[in-house]
């Protein structure tokens, strides 16, 4: 016979068990109503039109999610995601994809590198000023071959 105390205990376990294998349930619907794993990458990153990708690299011990938002700001822009990555440089820095909601990331690389980061990679985006200078530089080479 069964005291009322481990009757009670019994109770709850059932109870918690009920609530764990109906949250699985949730992630499972959850994960097939979004059409496909929980962290898949189109979830992680959504399409944006008016944003880019940057992948950023520093030492470990240098990373600040809190400074890589502020160095965004500085450069008028938002941190829309920030993602640290599994991935690692030659040099043991670890690697972390961010989005901006610009599509102009000059004026953000500059800026992620005067707080210290090394930006790696850029997607979807441009630097207007590195567009200028290159236009700028192929017209006066035209104007010398004059």
């Amino acid at each position: 016979m069964q005291s009322a105390n481990a009757t009670t205990n019994l109770d709850r376990i059932n109870r918690i068990k009920k609530r764990l294998k109906s949250k699985d349930d949730i992630l499972i619907q959850n994960a097939r109503h979004t059409g496909g794993t929980l962290h898949s990458e189109e979830r992680l990153f959504p399409p944006n039109e008016e944003s880019c990708e940057l992948s950023v690299a520093c030492r470990r011990e240098e990373y600040s999610a809190s400074r890589i938002a502020h160095a965004i700001e500085d450069a008028e822009a938002h941190l829309l995601n920030l993602n640290v990555t599994s991935e690692t440089t030659e040099l043991g820095e670890v690697i972390a994809d961010i989005r901006i909601s610009h599509r102009d990331a000059g004026a953000a690389t500059r800026s992620l590198e005067r707080y210290g980061y090394r930006v790696t990679g850029m997607r979807y985006g441009f630097d207007r000023h590195a567009e200028i200078l290159q236009r700028r530089i192929d017209e006066l080479l035209s104007h010398i071959n004059v």
